[in-house]
């Protein structure tokens, strides 16, 4: 407990744009948070996943793909993901490659237990560990494919939108192929928390990073004006875009068909051998 009496919270999420304007109102102090007080963690999404493996953090940013080893120690809330509605992580190289080039070709990755890389595995259907992939800062992926030191790049966050600015091709965007695949749209990340907090903290977890949602998509100018430091030079047109892709009402609520989604990237994931048996999700009861 703080010296004020309220409960500190460790806060994680990553240094992007989009998961900067769900927690704003959080961070800001826009919302009363009563007896709880956020202590902010920002660093990319694989060291979330790996803080989360190791118990360190009570409330964060994850993988969907890192959530199917998380089941035991946390809950999966049911607000904050982000999801790909037809497009998601794409695949660029300095020239388009097919499906098989791509399996034998040597991909930059921005961490293995990231929802693209299973993903990626996926499409493919090759287990990671089965490719030769070069695992780096999800920042400098662009950089390693122009330079030569990996022949593909498996980009997220705003590189999404800027790979052709850098001379660089589509291979495969990875959501759209998913969408045609299942029917269902992406799971990227989610946001978890600790189920030894207890029940009514977590609860009140997610009560506040939902009305930190609500307030974000209803302040949009705002909130987008902070989530500018957190997007690396990109446009106000492009930071608009790329935040309306993944913090919109799907992050506000998963729905049944968010959830159904999530199932089914779990379950394939299993059957591929990424994920322990036991991996599914565990809702935080309502």
């Amino acid at each position: 407990m703080t010296q004020s009496g309220q409960k500190e919270i460790s806060l994680g999420h990553s240094p992007d744009s989009d998961d900067a304007f769900m927690f704003y109102a959080l961070v800001a102090g826009k919302l009363p948070s009563g007896g709880i007080r956020f202590r902010q963690e920002v660093t990319d999404i694989e060291s979330l996943n790996e803080l989360a493996e190791k118990q360190a953090i009570d409330l964060t940013a994850v993988s969907i793909h890192a959530y199917g080893f998380l089941r035991d120690n946390y809950w999966l809330l049911p607000c904050g993901g982000s999801m790909g509605e037809g497009y998601g992580p794409r695949v660029v190289s300095l020239r388009n490659k097919t499906r098989e080039e791509l399996a034998r070709a040597r991909i930059a990755i921005p961490g293995r237990k990231t929802s693209a890389v299973m993903a990626l595995s996926l499409y493919l259907g090759v287990e990671p560990q089965k490719l030769p992939l070069l695992v780096c800062p999800f920042d400098r992926i662009l950089d390693a494919v122009r330079s030569g030191e990996a022949e593909a790049g498996l980009v997220i966050h705003e590189g999404q939108l800027t790979y052709a600015d850098e001379g660089l091709a589509l291979c495969v965007d990875l959501g759209q192929w998913w969408k045609e695949e299942t029917g269902l749209p992406l799971p990227l990340g989610g946001n978890a928390v600790r189920k030894n907090l207890g029940i009514d903290v977590a609860r009140e977890c997610a009560r506040l990073l939902r009305e930190s949602i609500r307030w974000g998509l209803q302040h949009r100018s705002e909130a987008l004006e902070y989530a500018a430091g957190f997007s690396r030079g990109l446009s106000p047109e492009r930071l608009d875009e790329f935040v309306q892709m993944y913090a919109n009402e799907r992050t506000f609520d998963y729905g049944t068909e968010g959830r159904q989604a999530i199932e089914a990237f779990l379950s394939r994931g299993r059957e591929l051998g990424m994920l322990p048996a036991s991996a599914g999700v565990d809702w935080l009861p309502e």
